[in-house]
């Protein structure tokens, strides 16, 4: 039963890009925004400063992996920008352990940003990761999880 599963449990994270899945991440920041206020003033309330949408800003999401076969298909998509930018929707799925959705966020005009391959050093025995920056133009339903 879904509701006996530990909500603090491991949670990874699918990147999807126009229905093609890109892998799963183990670390994702920066899902989240911002929305502008500007104060106006009206003549003659001097009580009342009126707070006013002006404009929604997204951040970027950070995605980290460990170096998988996946890496392929990331690199394509960044390379696909060389022949033309197309802004495609993407949805990020949080899944647990046992692949079941927590929750879903659904992308609009999503762009690679930048992809950082991982540092390969004899020296500094580590774990081989691998960070990819996406940006988008706003949320979507991604419907229920």
């Amino acid at each position: 039963m879904a509701s006996d599963l530990d909500p603090g449990s491991t949670i990874f994270f699918n990147l999807t890009i126009d229905g093609e899945s890109l892998g799963v991440f183990n670390g994702c920041e920066g899902l989240g925004s911002s929305v502008e206020i500007h104060q106006h003033q009206e003549g003659g309330n001097n009580g009342f400063v009126w707070s006013l949408p002006s404009r929604v800003t997204f951040s970027n999401i950070t995605l980290t992996r460990p170096l998988t076969p996946d890496t392929s298909k990331v690199a394509a998509w960044i390379t696909s920008i060389t022949t033309g930018v197309t802004r495609p929707t993407a949805q990020i799925a949080a899944l647990r352990a046992d692949g079941s959705v927590v929750a879903r966020w659904g992308l609009i005009d999503v762009l690679p940003v930048s992809w950082r391959g991982p540092s390969l050093d004899p020296n500094s025995p580590s774990v081989a990761n691998e960070v990819l920056e996406i940006a988008h133009h706003g949320f979507t339903d991604a419907g229920a999880a």
